[in-house]
């Protein structure tokens, strides 16, 4: 079978309405995307995913969504004022803007590739001047030009600044949130009073962040717009460590049970030498994706900076007092955060199949997790004729399910529209249901057709779609 690459998927998802370029009638704004008519289904249907496993199923959860824009010391007390930063390289030759730690990771798995192994530290644990010695001395060329002719690294701050007011100055100036967790901590207070929550237990959120990064791109993996899905759990010190093998495991499951290949997937612990200064261990669950291994989903015990950084800054008493024992402490937390894009990119990536059929026939079929599919069912009318029945069904079924209405051409066609876009059941009606009262269903996956009862239809689709 052909192997998947990111051109065919991206080609995919603009034909099939799943992802559009942003902007496309102005010749589009780099790495800008916007989820068409399928894709905010499918999204929206993730999102719902890990809101019912998260939040829904876990009574020591709750929810929470955060305003995009904060006070500007927010983001000084997080530390991201002063370190939210990539290391830039400018090339000399073409003008093109790198980031050296990717010159580097992308050069290392180059060489995994060609049979060569390079013993060095991860380039998350090298300093600015270990960079830029590692790849001159390696002769790392550009991906644009060749060369290898780097100016020395200088910091970029990827947050989006912007002014609030009608001035534009110091003052008013605030920025778009680079992650949505901090919201969170500063609201740490008020959840705690308001539910009268006790830990351990967790506070989830989904939302919009922003980083102007320097090297965006693969398609939606690597955007400066995007959507996060995260949870702050907060528990004792001494549980902290049990809570984060509990959640490790938790999301892993999770990738796997929305349809995710789980032969695509894998843990990857952060080295000691990487891990960043307040994190006390840190997970990455990686797929496979057509450009390589990278990072899904990001399991770290944070310990208690987060909390502590704004107790400092606020002057806000930010600790806990357990109600049994008196102990008063300020709680460590366990962070499993996840980008949706990255998320429904590796759910694509999973899911796309083309299968080869008799005749030297083929389809294309989205083999999404039912409960992900954009479309939960069609309806079909073998005739034009049958279209005042066939409407009136359609309608009875889009009160409980995101159903489609499709009359034109070939059955077969019709069929393999809806294969292709990941509609687990086709319904049929055909020029026996008015006789029988029933239609025929046909499975996406097995294309095997079975006739069921109309005043049972419901129950057998609610039955089926689980």
């Amino acid at each position: 079978m052909k192997e998947l690459t990111m051109q065919d998927l991206v080609s995919y998802c603009k034909t099939m309405g799943f992802i559009f370029p942003g902007s496309e009638i102005y010749g589009g704004l780099a790495n800008s995307w916007d989820y068409g008519p399928l894709g905010v289904e499918l999204k929206n249907n993730i999102k719902s995913a890990w809101w019912k496993r998260f939040v829904q199923t876990e009574p020591n959860n709750v929810g929470l969504d955060s305003a995009i824009i904060a006070s500007p010391r927010i983001w000084e007390a997080s530390g991201h004022l002063a370190s939210f930063s990539d290391p830039l390289m400018d090339c000399r030759a073409c003008k093109s803007r790198h980031r050296a730690d990717k010159l580097i990771e992308n050069w290392l798995t180059e060489q995994e590739q060609k049979g060569n192994h390079i013993e060095t530290k991860s380039s998350e644990a090298m300093s600015d001047a270990e960079m830029e010695e590692f790849i001159q001395a390696h002769k790392i060329p550009c991906p644009d030009c060749g060369k290898c002719d780097f100016t020395p690294i200088r910091k970029f701050n990827l947050m989006f600044k912007t002014f609030m007011g009608v001035t534009e100055d110091a003052k008013s100036t605030v920025y778009l949130r680079p992650e949505t967790c901090a919201c969170i901590f500063t609201n740490f207070k008020n959840v705690l009073r308001s539910t009268r929550a006790k830990l351990p237990f967790g506070i989830c959120q989904i939302g919009k962040s922003f980083r102007n990064e320097i090297t965006p791109g693969n398609f939606i993996f690597r955007t400066r717009e995007f959507e996060q899905m995260e949870m702050e759990f907060f528990c004792h010190p001494n549980d902290a460590e049990k809570w984060f093998e509990h959640y490790r495991h938790e999301c892993m499951e999770f990738c796997k049970n929305i349809g995710v290949n789980p032969e695509k997937l894998r843990f990857r612990d952060h080295d000691k030498e990487e891990l960043v200064f307040y994190s006390k261990a840190t997970t990455d669950i990686e797929f496979n994706y057509p450009f390589g291994w990278s990072e899904l989903w990001g399991i770290a015990n944070r310990t208690n900076y987060d909390l502590t950084q704004h107790q400092k800054f606020s002057g806000e008493d930010l600790t806990y007092t357990d109600p049994f024992t008196n102990e008063k402490f300020t709680p460590f937390v366990v962070e499993p955060s996840v980008g949706v894009d990255r998320l429904l990119l590796a759910v694509l990536c999973s899911a796309y199949t083309v299968e080869d059929l008799p005749d030297n026939d083929s389809r294309i079929v989205l083999k999404l997790h039912k409960s992900l599919a954009p479309i939960k069912v069609a309806v079909l009318p073998l005739s034009k004729k049958l279209e005042d029945s066939a409407q009136k069904l359609y309608a009875d079924l889009s009160q409980d399910y995101r159903a489609q209405y499709d009359a034109s051409g070939s059955i077969g066609k019709r069929y393999r529209r809806q294969d292709e876009i990941g509609t687990p059941y086709c319904v049929t009606v055909d020029f026996e249901t008015e006789t029988d009262q029933s239609v025929t269903v046909r499975d996406r996956d097995t294309m095997l057709q079975e006739r069921v009862k109309i005043t049972e239809l419901n129950d057998w689709l609610r039955n089926h779609l689980k």
